[in-house]
């Protein structure tokens, strides 16, 4: 059975909700937020100050609150899966745009008007967020990771790996096979390994071919007698080979394998890892980088398709190819993707292009994360993943952190009508927020900063004020945008929701549910 809620009893649940959700994160803002112990059904419970991670986790067992919960989290999702930060910010500007946008409806202001307003004040301050952006030096990357990782050990290491790769596209991270904490970078074009059977690899961790032929076949194998041409042209040069194919049957796999047992060939099958788009250009730019010829559904396969590599590494994980440099082919594929970054707008396009990009030029950066405890590993790693979506999200700018450029934008930003009013009201509340978690006053340091004109910023590590210009306290300006952005958004549609859908569950006859809240 359904039931509907509205007005008082809705607004009711939307501020619990919203206190539920943004009370709960905000204690994490800054470099001295705290942390929260998070229960999972399948691992051990883990620690962590990571906003959209504790918002995920938080439910309540209300149904009416739960659905409210839903919905706000959105605000903090989108801001992760955009610029990977900011997610905190995010949802404590939300919760004071909702309760001062709450007032002004319960004083009579339309919902909808409100929202427009809203809208109108986002844009203007987004406008000057953007007039104060610059562009990053070295030295701001690694202030800038350690930041987001609330972490300067993290900040070093993966600002070095992202200035030395020159992007962090080309960076994975990873948790270590062991307690320690490093990194290596791969040269080469490199795509994950699918092995057509596991006997390949024939007990060693790797497998290293120097010279090797390789075949692009985009079909399935049915039969030995399709690559017979192939396999005696191989034992005739006693050379090693890589094979990548769409799939094998049985009979292939085995008798591959039963040659490569008795030493009269040294054959790896492999199967392609992608698929779609994505997968056609892997076989493209492999068949560039090997000088092989893809092999399509109707191409009969001989050795006229065969490719030469200067080396191929094999492990479980990955495959690395090596091939010569100087391949005027190789260096118009380098130019066609730069081109296709320019006018790709589509994120998760642009990180795949990123990705080639790197494996033919700079190459591939993996961290791997080391810790005594699981707990630890997967709480070390989030502070990794949020410093290396920080340095992405550089690539717009950076700004003076410490809520500082909003505070200035606050000050000058007239209040034309309530959606500016509530933004307005709104701005300051990062900069207290982060103050607030390290048990300071914000009023005089407030002050201060005012009277400099907001041309200083107060560092709580250091308990120091620090000139705009020279502060280590730094934030990507997409983060900033986009924390206003989708606050904004979920505060609006909060704003403007006037009745609530859910299933009513059967309760007993004394369950009083106007009690519940």
């Amino acid at each position: 059975m359904k039931k509907v809620i509205m007005g008082e009893e809705l607004n009711l649940c939307k501020t619990k909700a919203i206190e539920l959700l943004c009370g709960t994160v905000k204690n994490t803002l800054g470099p001295r937020g705290s942390n929260a112990i998070i229960d999972h059904s399948m691992f051990s419970p883990f620690i962590t100050n990571d906003g959209v991670t504790i918002a995920k986790n938080i439910e309540s067992e209300d149904e009416r609150i739960n659905t409210i919960l839903t919905l706000a989290k959105e605000a903090s999702i989108k801001t992760d899966e955009t610029v990977g930060d900011g997610t905190t910010t995010t949802l404590v500007l939300l919760e004071s745009l909702f309760k001062n946008g709450l007032k002004k409806i319960e004083e009579g202001l339309n919902p909808s008007v409100l929202k427009k307003e809203l809208e109108q004040a986002t844009e203007e301050v987004i406008t000057k967020i953007k007039k104060e952006s610059k562009k990053p030096t070295k030295d701001n990357y690694f202030h800038i990771a350690s930041i987001a990782a609330n972490d300067e050990s993290i900040g070093k290491l993966i600002s070095s790996v992202y200035l030395k790769l020159n992007t962090q596209d080309a960076i994975k991270i990873l948790e270590s096979p062991n307690t320690e904490t490093y990194y290596k970078i791969t040269h080469g074009y490199t795509f994950d390994t699918v092995l057509a059977s596991p006997y390949f690899l024939n007990n060693t961790q790797e497998i290293n071919y120097k010279d090797p032929y390789f075949l692009i076949i985009n079909k399935e194998i049915n039969d030995i007698e399709e690559i017979s041409e192939i396999i005696n042209y191989l034992i005739d040069k006693k050379c090693p080979a890589v094979l990548l194919a769409t799939d094998y049957t049985d009979e292939v796999i085995n008798e591959v394998l039963s040659l490569n047992f008795n030493g009269v060939t040294n054959v790896t099958l492999l199967k392609t890892p992608a698929y779609g788009l994505h997968g056609a250009s892997l076989l493209s730019d492999l068949e560039i980088i090997s000088k092989s010829k893809i092999i399509k559904v109707t191409d009969e396969i001989n050795i006229n398709n065969l490719g030469k590599c200067q080396n191929i590494k094999i492990d479980k994980n990955e495959v690395v190819i090596s091939c010569e440099s100087n391949n005027n082919q190789v260096s118009n594929l380098i130019e066609k993707i730069k081109k296709e970054l320019k006018n790709e707008h589509d994120a998760y396009e642009q990180d795949f292009l990123n990705s080639r990009l790197a494996k033919l030029t700079s190459g591939i950066g993996t961290i791997y994360v080391g810790a005594s405890t699981t707990t630890e590993a997967r709480e070390k790693k989030m502070r990794f993943d949020d410093a290396m979506w920080a340095l992405k999200s550089t690539k717009e700018g950076i700004l003076a952190g410490g809520g500082i450029v909003l505070l200035k934008i606050k000050e000058n930003l007239n209040t034309i009508n309530n959606g500016y009013e509530i933004l307005k009201e709104s701005l300051d509340k990062p900069f207290i927020q982060i103050l607030n978690n390290v048990g300071l006053d914000y009023v005089p340091i407030y002050q201060k900063i005012k009277e400099n004109n907001f041309d200083s910023v107060y560092n709580v590590l250091t308990e120091k004020f620090e000139k705009i210009d020279c502060t280590n306290v730094i934030d990507p300006t997409s983060v900033v945008v986009n924390a206003i952005k989708n606050a904004s958004s979920i505060a609006g549609m909060l704003l403007t929701t006037t009745s609530l859908v859910i299933n009513e569950h059967q309760e007993p006859k004394e369950y009083n549910m106007n009690n519940e809240l």
